[in-house]
Parts: C-alpha cells; sequence; structure tokens
C-alpha cells in the first residue's frame, strides 16, 4: 500500500517545475494530484501526462491571488472528489531589482501571489480538512525564508512570511489533526530560476556564469543545484507524516546553503 493511496492532494503552480514534479510524485505514491494552475491548458497537459501513471487527477484553474478564483476552485475539487487530505502552496513568481527602484506595483503583485495566494488556498481547504479531522498543509518556501539575498526584497519578505504563517496554523489546526510545514529549498535549476540569471548578471554587472558560480551557488557545500525531485521528496515527507509530532516546522533543502 502506498502513503498517498486514495488522498486528494491540492498543488498549485502545478503545470511545472517544482509543482509539477510534486503532482507527480503524490500520484506514483497512490494519491489523486489536483493540478491548480493559472495556465488552465498546461493544467490539463500535465493532468493528462499524471493519468497516464497515476490515479484519477484533476485540472483547475486557480489565481492564487483571486479570492473567488481560489473558493471556486476548492469547491469544484470538493465537488469531485469528496475530500481535501493535502494542500502543496508552491505557486510563486520573482522579481528582481534593488530595493530603491522596486515599484510598489510589483511589491504588492509578489506579495499577492506568495501571501495572499497561501493564506487564500490555506483557507479555502481548511473547513473541509477540519471537517474531517485530518489533513496536511506544506507552504514551499525557500532558503530564502531564512537568509536575505540583494535584488529579492518583496520574495524574501513574502517568504519569511510563510514560517508565521505556517507556525499560526500549526497551532489552531492541531485540535484538527491538521499539520503545517514549510519546506526551503534552495536554487532549483526552473524557468523561474533560468529567468534571474541574465537578470542578476545585468543588474549586479558580472557574468552568468559568475551569477551561478558566485551568487546562486556559492554557499553550497558542491556547487550544485537543488533538484525538482529533491524537493518533491522533501514535500511529500511533511505530507505523509502522520501525527502533530512534526508540524510548525521548516526544512532546507539546498545542498548545504544555509545550515541550521
Amino acid at each position: 500500500m502506498s502513503r498517498f493511496d486514495g488522498k486528494v492532494g491540492i498543488i498549485t503552480g502545478a503545470a511545472s517545475g517544482i509543482g509539477l514534479a510534486i503532482a507527480e510524485q503524490f500520484a506514483r505514491e497512490g494519491g489523486h494530484a489536483v493540478v491548480a494552475d493559472l495556465n488552465l491548458d498546461a493544467a490539463r497537459e500535465a493532468a493528462d501526462r499524471i493519468a497516464s501513471f497515476g490515479p484519477q487527477p484533476m485540472a483547475v484553474a486557480m489565481d492564487v491571488g483571486d479570492e473567488r478564483q481560489v473558493e471556486d476552485g476548492i469547491s469544484a475539487v470538493m465537488e469531485n472528489f469528496g475530500r481535501i487530505d493535502v494542500l502543496v502552496s508552491n505557486a510563486g513568481i520573482q522579481i528582481v531589482k534593488l530595493m530603491v527602484e522596486f515599484p510598489f506595483s510589483e511589491w504588492k503583485k509578489l506579495l499577492a501571489i506568495h501571501l495572499d495566494g497561501a493564506f487564500l488556498t490555506t483557507r479555502a481547504c481548511l473547513k473541509h480538512m477540519y471537517a474531517q479531522k485530518s489533513g496536511a498543509v506544506v507552504f514551499v518556501g525557500s532558503v530564502h525564508s531564512k537568509e536575505a539575498s540583494k535584488l529579492k526584497a518583496p520574495y524574501v519578505t513574502a517568504k519569511h512570511g510563510l514560517i508565521g504563517l505556517c507556525k499560526v496554523l500549526a497551532k489552531e489546526g492541531a485540535e484538527y489533526n491538521v499539520r503545517a510545514n514549510v519546506v526551503c529549498p534552495g536554487f532549483v535549476r526552473t524557468p523561474l530560476v533560468d529567468k534571474q540569471i541574465p537578470e542578476q548578471a545585468k543588474e549586479l554587472g558580472i557574468s552568468e556564469d559568475e551569477v551561478v558560480r558566485n551568487v546562486m551557488l556559492k554557499e553550497t557545500v558542491d556547487g550544485e543545484f537543488t533538484t525538482v525531485e529533491d524537493v518533491a521528496e522533501a514535500v511529500l515527507y511533511f505530507a505523509g507524516f502522520s501525527s502533530n509530532a512534526l508540524t510548525g516546522q521548516s526544512m532546507v533543502v539546498s545542498h548545504g546553503w544555509f545550515m541550521q
């Protein structure tokens, strides 16, 4: 028996990158993966691929910063499956600029996706988890939940904020057997990171190779990027843990960058 047999897991931002890897692994371990993404066509493609090796998946259009879309999406999942066991709050974007030059509109956009999105999706799932007296919420944070880097003021702020949100949920959810934890990846070679490399090179006045070696991977023990599979394994470890012994915690998955 697989650890997620019959379980329903919603993964936001799951049409690509880390979210897709989590959804695929959840399905391989017997779970119904709900691919929630801003891009419904891409979510459907991901769900079709998952259907070839896992239990019935589902694709849902979801702008995590839009309260109505979130509520409608979670309601659709409940109508389809009748339960929600796992929420992985993964959707995110990155915008890199010096703080002195950061447009307020872009600050608000990033925080809306990372923090408002985490709150709205969590709140929408909790009433169902509380009713069934079980559930797990895993927030995908970052080493930047613990550490800071230049050019990333709203991202660092938002990822730190997820730690606080997690801790509150761990305390409020405990009586309903709902756990909350945060996985904090290092740099993962996704389109989000690939986009940052030339942007940081321009902002810092260095080569793209230097951004990779001397900025992104400088503090790792082996100069290696974290993989999407590494992150998925850590997320599902938290999601599959069976008691309140492991709640309100964060785990860094980063090749040794920021050791706790």
